[in-house]
């Protein structure tokens, strides 16, 4: 692929992997275009040339070595960077600063300890909501993340899982149209992982907002994307910064058998595409 291709949404979007469960409380997902987003820093380029669409309901999952700028692009699409090139929209408009369309979580929980679970997902909430209304809104997330029994706890009494789960609740809570996940489930021990994986999948299906996950967890990118765009130096360029490098479409329904021979082929791929001998 050359660092000016233009990656299109799947004619059908999320369609082809979609998680069996039927979304109750659907958000208004929002599409995604990136056109020729470039990002420097210090003169030096670190980001160039991302041209692709994302889907209204898909999850992306952005896949890259250290360094490569995943986490500059989400940044970008949230409004928290406006130094970037080239345009960036949400639903045909382009990005605000601090953007509400979108919602951000990220690999520790950055829960205030002095409040209460509940109270931590109520930062989350838009202003123009009633008390009542904004009260209806925390137990209905509560419930979605399994904390309903835990709401009156402080972060020092809940598990990193659990905490993990209550940061997913209050990005959840203004229902945003974009969910930005910087590698949440990073500082988790392996079986925990594991089950926020399963938890993400449950919220998706409950929510069907679109979902862009940067990750260093192939395996993990395999089991919750509709595609993943792997970040990365074209081989053999000249310029400076990643671009689109790949974007593959994971086959299969979710929830997806890891042993699946279809999966082992295109974890290959994604190994040999980030310079790793997976043998």
């Amino acid at each position: 692929m050359t660092a000016s291709a233009t990656l299109e949404a799947p004619t059908s979007p999320g369609e082809p992997s979609t998680h069996s469960a039927a979304p109750q409380a659907a958000f208004d997902s929002l599409n995604v275009r990136f056109a020729g987003v470039g990002r420097s820093f210090g003169g030096r380029p670190v980001l160039r040339d991302i041209s692709l669409e994302i889907a209204p309901g898909e999850v992306l999952a952005i896949l890259g070595t250290s360094g490569c700028g995943k986490s500059t692009l989400l940044r970008a699409l949230a409004g928290l960077d406006t130094g970037f090139t080239g345009e960036l929209t949400i639903a045909g408009k382009p990005v605000q600063p601090y953007d509400d369309r979108t919602a951000v979580g990220f690999q520790e929980p950055r829960l205030l300890p002095w409040r209460s679970v509940r109270r931590n997902i109520e930062l989350g909430l838009p202003r123009e909501l009633s008390k009542a209304e904004g009260r209806a809104r925390v137990d209905e997330l509560l419930e979605l993340v399994g904390l309903a029994e835990r709401a009156h706890l402080k972060p020092r009494e809940i598990s990193g899982g659990m905490a993990q789960r209550a940061s997913l609740a209050r990005a959840l809570a203004r229902r945003p149209g974009v969910l930005l996940l910087d590698e949440p489930f990073g500082a988790l021990d392996a079986l925990t992982r594991l089950k926020m994986q399963d938890l993400l999948l449950d919220i998706h299906a409950q929510t069907g907002t679109t979902v862009l996950l940067v990750t260093h967890d192939v395996d993990e990118s395999l089991q919750l994307a509709d595609r993943i765009l792997l970040l990365g130096k074209d081989d053999g360029a000249a310029a400076e910064g990643a671009t689109a490098k790949r974007l593959l479409t994971v086959p299969g329904r979710r929830p997806r058998d890891r042993a699946s021979a279809d999966l082992a082929e295109l974890k290959s791929q994604l190994y040999a595409g980030l310079g790793v001998d997976a043998h």
